[in-house]
């Protein structure tokens, strides 16, 4: 991963700022390992050692849960504009720090009250301590036509987060509790998370202050451009695509292990199948940054996007075997992997190269709230027919929307930026 940092970053020199930016990247990189890992992943392994402890029903462990990412929703704009405003060192510094508070609290809760106020608070500081607001941060330091390579590194940093947090959050659950399995998430985010963000975010370096050609604008400037983005199709088409793609893959991630019991593989072969996922969106990310650094979103994106469509479409015919499956595992988490890097980069090189957090944050606005939902809708779906077939059949749809809305947003784009040559 060093290599492909230092090649991405700066292949010329290694000057101070490129050094500078290097550094940023792999503050940002651990910090969102950490993030992913302690706020998303070890969520569900706590809540179920929670039910057997407190006798608590899914619905209100998993309630507090959808609340916290729809208040999410809601500041993904905010913290773009803040993060354009030069404040993402006090923002996500703080947000790490506000984690590792409200981790300490939820290991002491035995309320539903309580615990509700508790996650939806962790929810909602999700919109300042995941990708957006990491891309936002490597966009303003490098410049946004600039940041493709830091961004990718970003995601090959965070792609490590389950692999990491899972196994450890289930040893410490084995051997301590789930209460002191919370106080040790909490130690990471206030140690880890809040040091590296606070230590290595420098605005003062940020390229947007340089003089060059992604250099600040005026607020006023900025919101013009906010404003011109809602009269380019390409900005709905890209919000549609976002999405459906946030629909399908939550709705996959979280029923896939049911919905491979119910197709009768054993649950060995389940986790096995699961677990491939993880590795292949590393690799798949590996190969953009190898063999795709010259490519354009709109292509890299379009590919992905039509794996997609094609995994999800060979799922609707519901295959048993396990060597069949492991494959689609292995294309679907490549895919992903992928699309994953496409996500941060839409908007330099299909929208605009200004206000970057801000237009980030509305384009993501919809897709955060639907990732509060869909495993809701996909649950009743199920229930409506106590079969998961219509449930591969609506996200086999949804990935149908996001391959077509993705590939008309490419060919209506009128901005495109060719990726530059240091990548």
């Amino acid at each position: 991963m060093s290599n492909i940092q230092t090649n991405a970053l700066d292949a010329s020199s290694g000057s101070p700022a490129a050094d500078s930016a290097r550094m940023l990247t792999i503050a940002l990189g651990i910090g969102q390992i950490c993030a992913w890992g302690s706020l998303y992943y070890s969520f569900p392994l706590i809540a179920e050692a929670m039910m057997a402890e407190l006798g608590w029903s899914k619905v209100d462990v998993y309630g507090a849960a959808t609340t916290g990412l729809v208040l999410a929703g809601f500041l993904t704009y905010p913290v773009g504009i803040a993060v354009d405003k030069g404040y993402g060192k006090v923002l996500m510094g703080a947000a790490s720090l506000m984690a590792a508070v409200l981790l300490g609290l939820w290991s002491q809760v035995n309320s539903l009250l309580g615990f509700y106020l508790l996650v939806a608070g962790l929810g909602a500081l999700q919109a300042a301590a995941l990708y957006e607001p990491a891309f936002a941060v490597m966009a303003r330091r490098v410049g946004p036509s600039k940041a493709r390579a830091g961004i990718t590194a970003i995601t090959l940093w965070g792609g490590f987060a389950g692999t990491v947090f899972i196994p450890l959050v289930q040893f410490l659950l084995d051997h301590w509790g789930w209460r002191d399995a919370l106080l040790v998430l909490a130690l990471i985010n206030g140690l880890i998370c809040t040091t590296a963000y606070l230590g290595f975010i420098r605005p003062e370096k940020d390229a947007i202050q340089s003089g060059g050609s992604d250099n600040a604008t005026t607020p006023t400037t900025d919101k013009e451009e906010v404003k011109a983005a809602f009269h380019k199709p390409v900005f709905w088409l890209l919000m549609l695509a976002l999405t459906a793609y946030t629909a399908t893959l939550t709705t996959f991630l979280f029923h896939i292990y049911p919905m491979l019991l119910e197709g009768g593989l054993s649950t060995s072969d389940v986790v096995w199948a699961i677990a491939i996922i993880g590795p292949a969106q590393v690799g798949g990310r590996i190969l953009i940054s190898v063999f795709g650094s010259r490519m354009s979103m709109q292509r890299i994106g379009s590919f992905a996007v039509a794996v997609y469509l094609l995994v999800f479409t060979i799922m609707t015919l519901r295959p048993s075997s396990m060597w069949v499956i492991t494959m689609l595992f292995i294309v679907f988490g490549i895919s992903n992997g992928i699309f994953t890097i496409v996500r941060g980069l839409v908007v330099p090189e299909m929208l605009s190269r200004r206000a970057y957090g801000a237009i980030n944050g509305l384009l993501i606005f919809p897709s955060t709230l639907t990732r509060a939902f869909a495993p809701v809708a996909a649950a009743l779906l199920w229930s409506s027919t106590m079969s998961y077939d219509a449930v591969v059949w609506a996200m086999a749809a949804s990935a149908a929307v996001l391959a077509l809305s993705f590939w008309l947003a490419a060919w209506a784009s009128n901005s495109v930026t060719q990726p530059q040559e240091v990548v």
